[in-house]
């Protein structure tokens, strides 16, 4: 009961529902061959090696996509594995002065979503702008091996190419807060 106690404590602490840290969820789509995206803009955070991932004290958000097999999934994927490889990247744009900033978010490791794809990154505006953020899904970007049985099953592809695009995000709330 008490490692029950212990992880379920562990998982409202890692999902912000205690600690009271604000976090958005954009949209959650799902896709073929059974992938399900959650996309989220949350604090940004501290990740390293900083140069490649965004300094935390030059950004305003930490931009992510959790990308993981659903129930829809070929046999063999793992329910809730990361779907990893896939070249995903995303297009900020202010609705109020349309500047627009273009970013490959790139696979993350952390306690809450464990591997995702994300980037700390600054807003082309105003914190209180309001903004569009486009999320472009595409194949693997470097050479993936695709057994017989997958290509007969699902295709030559682990992914086609998907675009999501959602507007009128006001990011003031995340974009003022900071962890500590």
């Amino acid at each position: 009961m008490k490692k029950f106690l212990f992880l379920a404590l562990t998982f409202l602490i890692s999902k912000n529902i205690i600690a009271d840290l604000p976090e958005m969820i954009i949209s959650k789509e799902e896709i073929s061959p059974g992938i399900t995206f959650v996309f989220e803009a949350a604090i940004k955070d501290e990740v390293y090696p900083s140069a490649k991932f965004g300094n935390e004290e030059d950004s305003d958000i930490h931009i992510e996509v959790l990308a993981n097999w659903n129930e829809s999934a070929p046999p063999g994927a793992p329910l809730g594995g990361f779907v990893a490889y896939l070249d995903i990247s995303a297009e900020i744009t202010n609705q109020i002065t349309s500047e627009k900033k273009s970013t490959k978010l790139l696979p993350h490791l952390n306690m809450s979503d464990n591997l995702h794809y994300a980037l700390n990154v600054k807003l082309p505006g105003k914190r209180e702008d309001i903004y569009k953020v486009k999320f472009i899904i595409a194949p693997p970007n470097v050479e993936l091996g695709l057994h017989f049985d997958w290509r007969k099953e699902v295709g030559d592809y682990l992914s086609q190419t998907y675009s999501f695009e959602y507007p009128n995000l006001d990011f003031t709330e995340i974009a003022n807060s900071t962890r500590r």
